[in-house]
């Protein structure tokens, strides 16, 4: 297994380039992070100093980028660079790039309102348009095989937890000691499986655990906080590989799943199931989403519901489309989504599960496959 090629990103500058000249545009420049790195394969620092491609309807692509990323700039295939000096400059460094792309129409995917006014002024027309948004949607088989190998190892996480989490608790320890353990075991398997060749590419595990009352915030820190006997121990855990993102998550339960517990988890399996019936009939995202919670609510657990389905993953961990409200997308065969079902009680307890689906021509493909190995009841840690 290596990383996409530099044929990979030729391909996608060539069909954003289509997507240009079948709008009447001279050229993309894309400023957002992501886009610039599905469409180079760079992963660069993101910072306050702004990076950009230009992507001419005809000629060669060009890097413009602060001159400290000179040389990383210069080691990409495929691109000419040119430098601006610093930010903020005293030309903004966006006006700049617009300036230096010599084009009378162009599409940006971003832009900062207070640059809206000089940017038109410098232009015939301006596009504020993610031309890229919709080719970064779809994946192709490469890019799928990276989703299902980071897949595996964000599952050997929870694997390792499920092994060991009790007797780390036994022992003494708290949620920083699981996470340090769990994630240090798998980063040593990635790094030994796939270190060398992904050298110089985003790899590598994140991952947050939570327990007891604390639980309940979907977000949070992870902190020495030892889990009690019958406390939920949320864990979320991602992966990159090569720059692609997936997710596994679980839910586990130190000591004997108790029957409110187990209903919990059951409707987290439902809304689970609802989200991959839903997306094998290809509906739009949002209806996607409510099919979900719907689930959910009919477990009478509605009032814990505090985030959407889901969302898309590839070269950002969240990236459109989203499996929530507002968003209209209809889902085809090659979008990436995660799955998080979750029921959060403030001071009592929080449930999540997290599983990595790909959309495929004949039907949804779990890729992550934790969930599926362990069910419900064999979702526990020792105490």
């Amino acid at each position: 297994m290596k990383p996409l090629p530099p044929a990979f990103h030729e391909d996608v500058r060539r069909r954003l380039r289509e997507r240009a000249q079948g709008e009447g545009l001279d050229g993309l420049l894309l400023l957002q992070a992501g886009n610039v790195t599905y469409a180079t394969g760079w992963n660069f620092s993101v910072n306050e100093r702004p990076m950009g491609l230009w992507l001419p309807v005809d000629g060669e692509a060009l890097l413009l980028v602060p001159h400290l990323e000179l040389e990383n700039a210069l080691a990409v295939p495929g691109a000419r660079v040119r430098t601006y000096e610093e930010f903020p400059g005293e030309r903004p460094p966006v006006l700049w790039m617009i300036e230096e792309a010599g084009a009378r129409c162009m599409a940006l995917d971003t832009l900062d309102a207070s640059l809206l006014a000089p940017a038109r002024a410098s232009l015939e027309r301006l596009d504020l348009v993610d031309h890229a948004k919709r080719e970064r949607a779809v994946k192709d088989s490469a890019e799928l095989v990276l989703v299902r190998e980071a897949a595996r190892f964000a599952d050997l996480v929870l694997e390792r937890l499920l092994e060991v989490g009790g007797d780390i608790v036994q022992q003494g320890g708290a949620e920083a000691d699981l996470l340090a353990d769990c994630t240090g075991h798998v980063r040593q398997i990635l790094a030994d499986t796939h270190g060398e060749a992904f050298q110089g590419t985003k790899t590598g595990i994140t991952a947050s655990i939570h327990s007891g009352p604390r639980a309940a915030l979907p977000h949070g820190s992870v902190t020495n906080r030892r889990p009690r006997p019958g406390d939920p121990v949320v864990a979320g855990i991602g992966c990159h590989l090569g720059g692609y993102h997936a997710e596994s998550g679980v839910t586990l339960v130190l000591g004997e799943i108790s029957t409110e517990q187990r209903h919990i988890m059951e409707a987290l399996a439902e809304a689970g199931a609802a989200t991959v019936h839903a997306l094998e009939r290809g509906w739009p995202c949002s209806r996607v989403n409510e099919a979900a919670l719907g689930a959910i609510r009919g477990a009478g657990l509605g009032h814990g519901i505090r985030h959407r389905i889901g969302h898309g993953m590839g070269v950002e961990g969240h990236e459109a489309p989203w499996l929530a409200p507002g968003d209209s997308t209809p889902t085809t065969p090659g979008m990436v989504f995660s799955c998080e079902p979750g029921v959060y009680r403030p001071r009592l307890d929080g449930w999540r599960t997290i599983d990595t689906l790909v959309v495929g021509p004949d039907g949804v493909e779990v890729a992550s496959r934790f969930q599926t190995r362990h069910p419900v009841d064999t979702r526990t840690l020792g105490c």
